[in-house]
């Protein structure tokens, strides 16, 4: 009896042992294999969204803009005992400046605009004009290395207002109008230039125009220079001249003139510090008729900004004409202007 028992209770315990191994080995083949069954939240599903990716329409800017108005004016006032002497004046002068440059590849183009106009008024002496220019300049350029360049170019300049020589009534100490001596486009110049440009970074450059031309005009027919015949049927009461006259190279009874030269322009503009800039155009235009005897100009504005908006200006011009003929009928020499003044400029971009 005792054996059958002892045979049944050993058949249970085998029994129950393979059950578990039998799992165990079902467990190592499928270790995933859930072994409760799984709960079906509907609330755990993720759902795939599609996202729409927007399309960028970018645009390269290969222009750069700056511009500059301004505004600037001197006064001086003295009482009619001031022991030291003195005149009362006050002057007026504006300004608008334009540059644009388009850099592509190895194309630039550069195009500048510099407008001035100025008055002054002294006691008991007429208004006169102390500043006039209109300044155009347009280049194109291809990159050859770094610094150098083929360019080819075009410039307009001349002045705005009419200009007068003056002389004084001494009979009735008031002074007067004695001639004009130029207005819009008397004198006016296009230089048109090809050659090779040195540029080694922004603040400087340098045009060698190895082909040049310009083109001057006396359009004005108060200024343009006269014949013998024409002086004589235009004044019958003066004193006739006995040879043609010559304005800015512009023989008599003509209003154009035409010249084939080199010429080297040199351009800098540098902020010497935070708040001064300095900013020179010098030119040098030699007729290959007389190139051993060239013009020269060197225009030169140093800047200092006191805020955003207010600065101190000093302008400066150099000049030596070949063609300008003074009222005697002598030769100029070097020709120079200054002033210094206090101002308003708004700049763009600030």
């Amino acid at each position: 009896m005792k054996i059958n028992q002892y045979l049944i209770l050993s058949l249970l315990i085998l029994s129950f042992t393979y059950s578990k191994a039998q799992n165990l080995k079902d467990l190592r083949a499928k270790p995933d294999t859930a072994l409760v069954a799984p709960v079906n939240n509907t609330l755990n599903q993720i759902n795939r969204v599609d996202v729409p990716i927007p399309v960028l329409d970018l645009e390269v800017d290969y222009w750069k803009h700056w511009t500059k108005f301004g505004i600037n004016a001197n006064q001086a006032s003295f009482s009619d005992n001031w022991s030291n002497g003195g005149v009362n004046s006050m002057s007026v002068g504006v300004l608008g400046w334009h540059k644009a440059e388009y850099n592509k590849d190895n194309f630039n183009f550069v195009t500048e605009v510099d407008l001035r106009y100025g008055k002054i008024q002294n006691k008991d002496q007429l208004a006169k004009k102390n500043n006039d220019r209109i300044f155009w300049d347009n280049k194109l350029a291809y990159k050859l290395s770094k610094s150098w360049a083929i360019y080819t170019s075009i410039t307009f300049e001349s002045q705005f207002d009419v200009g007068y020589s003056y002389k004084r009534d001494k009979d009735r100490d008031v002074e007067m109008i004695d001639t004009i001596i130029s207005s819009f486009l008397a004198p006016g110049y296009f230089t048109e230039s090809i050659g090779l440009e040195y540029k080694p970074d922004n603040s400087f450059s340098l045009r060698l125009g190895t082909g040049t031309a310009r083109q001057t005009l006396v359009l004005d027919d108060r200024i343009a220079p006269l014949t013998v015949a024409q002086y004589s049927q235009r004044y019958p009461g003066r004193t006739p001249i006995t040879e043609d006259e010559v304005r800015f190279g512009v023989e008599g009874g003509k209003k154009f003139r035409n010249d084939l030269a080199f010429q080297i322009t040199a351009n800098l503009d540098k902020n010497l510090s935070k708040n001064l800039n300095l900013k020179s155009r010098y030119n040098l235009f030699a007729d290959y008729k007389d190139i051993g005897n060239p013009d020269h100009r060197l225009d030169l504005t140093l800047t200092a900004r006191i805020t955003r908006l207010v600065n101190v200006t000093f302008n400066g011009i150099v000049l030596y004409d070949n063609d300008y003929i003074m009222k005697d009928d002598t030769k100029a020499k070097v020709q120079y202007s200054q002033s210094l003044a206090l101002g308003l400029t708004y700049s763009l971009p600030r």
